[in-house]
């Protein structure tokens, strides 16, 4: 049984780890492919928007997601040789909130808020996980979003904006656990900064890189749902 009483609060990434991102990619993709009669299968789209999503997020981090969403669509278009029109490009932009929350979310954050402060740490812009919240079914005690900062993870900016902001809700940075599904974007810089982590492993592949870039990093403690890292922490 793992010991999670040291913690008071916990910080989380959104997407991929409480938003299925990928369910979401593939829903808005799906029917831009058919449109444009794409014989290509959704997995190879979601590995295009893998490679290009980080690209575009280092070259102009000042970009809010919807931005970084529509450059990503042009980017895939010109890898299959489509072009995308602005309104296409504007609408997978606009996507994010229509986005899915996984089965287990909303329950194990109800659950979670009984014991602990919640914290989102997301690479988005403050609109769309606004509108992503909705499905979330709690209210976070702080938002930092890639907006708020002008970085996206895994730059360390990030999470020196996270570390800056825990005073303003009573938490020592000893007291935080942060709870991720990605590698990359939170697991790497969380190791750097001292932060120990929860890997909810939702798509239980051996490097856990779904629609994002690989890595070699240690984890604290790993989970392939919500639901049985709750179970835990609320023991």
């Amino acid at each position: 049984m793992s010991d999670f009483t040291p913690y008071h609060a916990l910080s989380f990434d959104c997407y991929g780890t409480l938003i299925d991102w990928e369910a979401g990619i593939r829903n808005a993709l799906q029917p831009w492919a058919g449109v444009h009669r794409l014989d290509t299968s959704t997995e190879v789209l979601l590995d295009h928007f893998g490679v290009h999503e980080h690209v575009i997020e280092s070259e102009s981090p000042v970009l809010t997601y919807p931005e970084v969403l529509a450059e990503a669509l042009r980017r895939i278009g010109r890898d299959l040789g489509v072009d995308v029109t602005s309104e296409e490009a504007a609408e997978f932009g606009a996507s994010v909130g229509h986005w899915p929350a996984f089965a287990d979310t909303a329950v194990a954050l109800r659950t979670l808020k009984q014991r602990y402060k919640l914290i989102i740490l997301s690479n988005v812009d403050r609109q769309s996980f606004a509108r992503s919240n909705r499905r979330l079914g709690v209210e976070f005690d702080l938002i930092i979003t890639a907006q708020d900062v002008g970085s996206y993870k895994p730059a360390s900016a990030n999470f020196e904006r996270l570390f800056a902001e825990l005073d303003s809700i009573g938490i020592e940075p000893s007291q935080l656990l942060h709870v991720a599904q990605s590698l990359f974007h939170d697991h790497g810089p969380a190791q750097r900064f001292g932060l120990a982590s929860v890997w909810i492993d939702r798509y239980g592949t051996p490097t856990g890189s779904g629609a994002t870039p690989t890595t070699d990093v240690t984890v604290d403690w790993r989970y392939a749902t919500m639901a049985e890292f709750t179970q835990e922490a609320m023991q």
